[in-house]
């Protein structure tokens, strides 16, 4: 699997960070973020296994025309929707995760990953036997297929999550972010919040909530 590693600094990391791109993106989309976590961090940029044909990602596969069509009647909450070709997507972030673990095998282990690649950050740690990761940082993400879901969730008990939502966000709704919290908090996860005011994006805001949480985890 192909990535994208970012981190040049000679300063001592404290931490690793995956960091998962989402729907129709390139693991270089999410370079300002790499930059604002280093040196404290390690970061990796892995490429989901999909490919559309503008050259762009995403880690299972999405009819675009479908989500358009169905985006035009209002942002929408994926809890009941059960993507296929999830098992693909979930070996190829623990080949990813493998990977940094295996050249870094003395740091801690953080999945940060944008709308799909929240999805799939969760995905992976609640249905892969042998997940890896040390906390959590989800980003306009939703919950999907929450009936496979429920039962799985004491894997994240007192796991450190971070979330952020945009209020206006016109694809995943609000209250998809909402669900999200709330389902991470009655798992017994230690769940930071934080909704702004912005929509689906990665906003500055954003940024500097990632960089508090990821730096705060390993002063």
């Amino acid at each position: 699997m192909s990535s994208l590693s970012l981190n040049t600094s000679a300063d001592a990391p404290r931490c690793q960070v995956l960091l998962l791109h989402g729907l129709t993106m390139l693991p270089q989309t999410l370079e300002p973020f790499a930059k604002v976590l280093e040196p404290q961090a390690v970061v990796r940029c892995p490429a989901g296994p999909v490919h559309y044909p503008d050259g762009s990602l995403s880690w299972w596969p999405v009819d675009l025309a479908k989500r358009e069509a169905t985006l035009a009647l209002g942002p929408v909450d994926l809890a009941q929707r059960s993507p296929k070709e999830r098992a693909r997507a979930r070996a190829a972030l623990h080949e990813a995760a493998l990977a940094a673990r295996a050249e870094h095998p003395e740091l801690p282990l953080v999945l940060a990953g944008f709308s799909q690649g929240g999805m799939l950050a969760v995905d992976y740690l609640l249905q892969h036997a042998d997940a890896q990761a040390d906390a959590l940082a989800l980003m306009s993400a939703s919950r999907i297929d929450l009936e496979t879901w429920q039962p799985l969730l004491p894997r994240l008990a007192d796991m450190p999550v971070w979330l952020t939502h945009g209020r206006a966000d016109k694809d995943l709704a609000f209250s998809a972010g909402e669900g999200l919290r709330d389902m991470l908090h009655s798992a017994g996860a230690q769940v930071q919040w934080q909704a702004f005011d912005g929509g689906h994006e990665l906003a500055m805001v954003v940024w500097r909530g990632l960089r508090r949480f990821v730096h705060g985890l390993y002063p």
